[in-house]
């Protein structure tokens, strides 16, 4: 465990009622793909965030705050649109992340996972991919 990080728990947020059988559905879609596992014990805990869209679905966001507070700022930001375009513009192809799957092609570090844990009302879980949001 990486101790140079202090660890954060977050507490979680009260969920509304009417809520609860969509989130335990996406939690449970998440737990079949093996994007996330549950966990007993956890040193960094986040809190999930219930956002309604304008079509009237939900999308669960996770409240980061703490962990990207503690986080180490990267000297190196992404290159502007323009660069990255004219960087594979003398290629026949080139492909963009699979819509639904996203940040989840992402693999997380064992040693890291543990940094993006999430707490709802029926437990933590570990991400075992990128979260968005990261």
């Amino acid at each position: 465990m990486d101790t140079t990080i202090p660890s954060a728990h977050q507490a979680r947020y009260r969920l509304h009622p009417k809520y609860a059988t969509t989130i335990k559905q996406d939690i449970n879609k998440l737990l079949i793909t093996k994007f996330i596992q549950y966990v007993e014990d956890a040193t960094w805990l986040s809190p999930i965030i219930i956002v309604p869209k304008k079509n009237g679905k939900l999308k669960i966001c996770i409240d980061f705050k703490k962990l990207n507070a503690a986080t180490k700022k990267d000297p190196y930001p992404l290159l502007f649109t323009n660069e990255m375009l004219n960087t594979v513009a003398r290629y026949e192809a080139y492909s963009f992340l699979n819509g639904y799957l996203g940040y989840h092609q992402i693999s997380v570090s064992p040693k890291d996972r543990y940094k993006i844990t999430f707490v709802i009302d029926w437990g933590a879980f570990i991400w075992k991919v990128m979260s968005f949001g990261v």
